[in-house]
């Protein structure tokens, strides 16, 4: 599904943005090319500080720049009295110090390189899309820095006004209003979907995933392959905890469950 949705999102998405407007940052590689200068053209990596080692120059400030900015930069130091009208180019040959942090739910979480431009289906997909275990909605912590470096949030329900929530069953059914562009230092969480047991005269007793709000336990039943033979679809309970203490409801088959609901459906008396 994601990967049909990766396709239609290209087929409908602006074109993506300059990479050369993308923010060097340290650890980033840089292609330098100086038209007939093979001596000046290489592979120069940003280190820590922000700077480059660049020959004739010595160090250049690259990070917080932009991959234009840092083009003019070695154009102006080589024309000020090195090169008579210096032809330079700069692109990103290796992206490390701008990432998104993908967490959770994910069949491959982790870190992920960004490049400039990215969406919430590429970063999905890239983390090996989501579990059968996945909730019902993606949380995105954004980084108040805007930057990657600083490593992932730790708790995504803590406040913040930097926090986005977006559908994921909307996202994974085609709403590409919820594929949200990325920045760096985003932080993707997929939390673990709440769940009910269902036991008792059921043919397939388990743990099942509530895929809709509003669940019922004719719902619950269903997913657990319904009532056995032997069992009374009147003498059903929910075993619940209120305020620190399991009570036993005895409930419908229409009345909506809670996360962490044991349903037990008895035995007929008959």
């Amino acid at each position: 599904m994601l990967i049909l949705l990766i396709v239609t999102a290209l087929q409908v998405a602006p074109a993506p943005p300059d990479p050369r407007l993308y923010t060097v940052g340290p650890s980033d590689v840089l292609l330098v090319t100086v038209y007939n200068q093979p001596q000046l053209s290489g592979k120069f990596a940003v280190e820590a500080d922000g700077t480059l080692a660049f020959p004739l120059l010595g160090r250049v400030a690259a990070g917080g720049l932009s991959v234009r900015a840092v083009e003019d930069k070695l154009r102006e130091g080589l024309a000020a009295g090195f090169l008579n009208d210096p032809q330079v180019s700069v692109a990103v040959d290796q992206y490390r110090s701008q990432q998104i942090f993908v967490m959770g739910e994910v069949k491959q979480p982790g870190n992920l390189q960004f490049t400039g431009s990215m969406t919430l289906i590429e970063a999905l997909a890239r983390a090996g899309s989501t579990t059968e275990r996945a909730g019902m909605e993606v949380v995105i912590v954004r980084s108040s820095s805007g930057s990657g470096s600083a490593g992932p949030a730790q708790d995504p329900n803590a406040p913040s006004d930097n926090t986005i929530r977006v559908n994921l069953q909307s996202l994974q059914g085609g709403a590409l209003s919820q594929n949200l562009a990325l920045r760096a230092g985003d932080t993707i969480f997929v939390p673990r979907a709440e769940t009910v047991f269902v036991s008792g005269e059921v043919r397939n007793p388990g743990e099942y995933v509530i895929r809709t709000s509003g669940m019922t336990v004719r719902q619950a039943l269903a997913l657990a392959g319904g009532v056995t033979e032997r069992g009374s679809s009147r003498r059903i309970q929910i075993f619940r905890l209120v305020n620190g203490k399991e009570v036993a409801i005895s409930v419908g088959q229409q009345t909506t469950v809670q996360a962490g609901d044991t349903i037990v459906v008895q035995e007929r008396y008959f």
